[in-house]
């Protein structure tokens, strides 16, 4: 019997849920064979006493080391938001400053109703527009903040301000380089309470390893030791898989519910 052809829909959705989930790899270079015995491997070489190990710089370290210390230097003398709004836009030694962006996209939303929402990084329209979440997935965002009654009270920005190319995922060190603008912008915000946006943006402010299924609905605490800010963080699942995966809105506006819920005792 021949099995029939999967759904192609299915299977990027299934993919999808794996990638929001922070599987990163689903298959290895070469077939590996699991019921063979495994070897032990050799003990590396002794070492003579007294030499230190040879320490292992990768490339571009000393490069990403550079551009954090001075997007350090220029988040921390921005009076305002609007001049990290400009030092954001004039800063170069992001690398997604120079892989086809159009230009930075920084922000949108109310500086003064004390919820702070975290996305990994702007797409196309998003590059286009100058502004983050304004594609599908913003406008569903917006939607369910209306509904949440949470709307009026957002200020929206990414972990990083340059769109990726083909709206990958921001690395690890892109998101480093950037990490000095974002934690300005909380500490000018002072908010009252964060929502994360996807295993991205849960990864960047909570410093976590776990994917965003297991995050997700748990309050977590973003604290700075410079500026002493802290605000408790309400990870949840991006607006771009929902479009994917409709059936986890219901999850995600729980997850509104409790952080609405939460600002209200807090007022």
């Amino acid at each position: 019997m021949i099995a029939p052809a999967p759904d192609p829909r299915a299977v990027e959705a299934l993919l999808a849920f794996w990638a929001e989930s922070g599987v990163e790899a689903c298959y290895e270079k070469a077939p590996v064979d699991r019921l063979r015995p495994v070897v032990p491997a050799a003990p590396p070489p002794r070492r003579p006493t007294g030499v230190a190990p040879a320490a292992r710089v990768t490339p571009d370290a000393a490069a990403v080391s550079d551009a954090v210390a001075e997007a350090r230097r220029l988040a921390r003398a921005a009076p305002d938001l609007d001049a990290l709004q400009a030092a954001i836009a004039a800063f170069d030694l992001c690398p997604l400053s120079k892989m086809g962006a159009r230009q930075a996209v920084y922000s949108r939303g109310t500086a003064t109703g004390g919820l702070l929402i975290v996305g990994e990084g702007p797409g196309a329209e998003e590059d286009a527009r100058g502004q983050p979440f304004v594609g599908a997935a913003g406008r569903l965002l917006d939607r369910m903040l209306e509904a949440a009654g949470l709307a009026e009270r957002a200020f929206i920005t990414n972990t990083v301000y340059w769109r990726p190319p083909g709206n990958r995922t921001p690395t690890v060190e892109e998101q480093a380089v950037c990490a000095p603008f974002l934690e300005r912008t909380f500490e000018l915000l002072r908010p009252r309470a964060v929502l994360t946006l996807g295993a991205a943006a849960a990864r960047q402010v909570l410093k976590a390893d776990e994917g965003i299924t297991r995050l997700r609905g748990r309050w977590g605490e973003w604290r700075l030791v410079e500026g002493d800010v802290a605000a408790p963080v309400m990870p949840t699942l991006h607006p771009a898989f929902l479009l994917r995966q409709p059936q986890a809105k219901r999850e995600v506006w729980a997850d509104l519910l409790d952080l609405a819920a939460r600002l209200d005792a807090a007022d």
